[in-house]
């Protein structure tokens, strides 16, 4: 059996010391890597003053500093939040730094008040076009040259920057709805959902729908979304 560790710096009430809960949630990853963990994650929410989590990069590349082997997890990046260019070049130098323990997560957010600070006019249901837009496009800057003309983003010709040290990232896709699961499924992504929230009879649903072998799955973290 593999253990993994969703972790956030978080807070139930506005007088937490947050040097504490930084310290704290260090504490907790150093002993699941001491451990023999698999992954350890991390999320990204905006405006939440409860769970502080405004880059999974910027958490990972502080967490490969004080661990050796555990993976470092991106659970997950909100596609509709980022650039595609940033996003390849962010995970390329994550997997760089961290001598090749990037786990690379992609999502389609799960909070309305989120999109409506971030990506205001963006209804919460419709950002999985994000999703299945960007995945692609930071694959192919990570293997090399390549130009993009897609319903939301441009540009030309470009390539990551850094590119990652492993030859293929593991990536995992947030899934709940049905249209999300299928399309990680029929891309070979590893999933992650929630299914101990819900009765057994969903995932039975979703295996009888699956027409593929289906990849490694984790229980989801906060974000894990559509």
């Amino acid at each position: 059996m593999k253990f993994h560790l969703a972790i956030n710096l978080e807070r139930m009430t506005p007088d937490t010391d947050m040097q504490a809960v930084r310290d704290h949630t260090l504490d907790m990853v150093k002993m699941a890597d001491a451990a023999g963990f698999e992954i350890v994650w991390a999320a990204e929410h905006h405006a939440i003053k409860m769970t502080i989590a405004p880059n999974p990069f910027q958490i990972l590349t502080w967490w490969a500093e004080h661990t050796d082997s555990i993976r470092l997890g991106v659970g997950v990046a909100n596609a509709a939040y980022w650039h595609p260019i940033n996003l390849a070049g962010e995970a390329g130098f994550l997997d760089l730094i961290s001598g090749g323990r990037l786990e690379f997560g992609i999502g389609s957010g799960a909070y309305q008040r989120e999109f409506d600070r971030m990506k205001p006019g963006l209804d919460q249901r419709d950002s999985y076009r994000y999703m299945q837009e960007a995945l692609p496009v930071v694959q192919k800057l990570w293997a090399g040259d390549y130009a993009h003309d897609g319903e939301f983003w441009q540009f030309p010709t470009a390539t990551a920057c850094p590119k990652p040290v492993q030859d293929q990232v593991p990536v995992w896709v947030a899934a709940r709805a049905p249209i999300t699961f299928d399309y990680a499924v029929e891309h070979g992504c590893n999933i992650m959902s929630w299914p101990l929230t819900m009765p057994m009879s969903e995932a039975e649903a979703y295996r009888q729908n699956s027409t593929m072998r289906l990849p490694r799955t984790a229980g989801a973290m906060t974000g894990a979304g559509r």
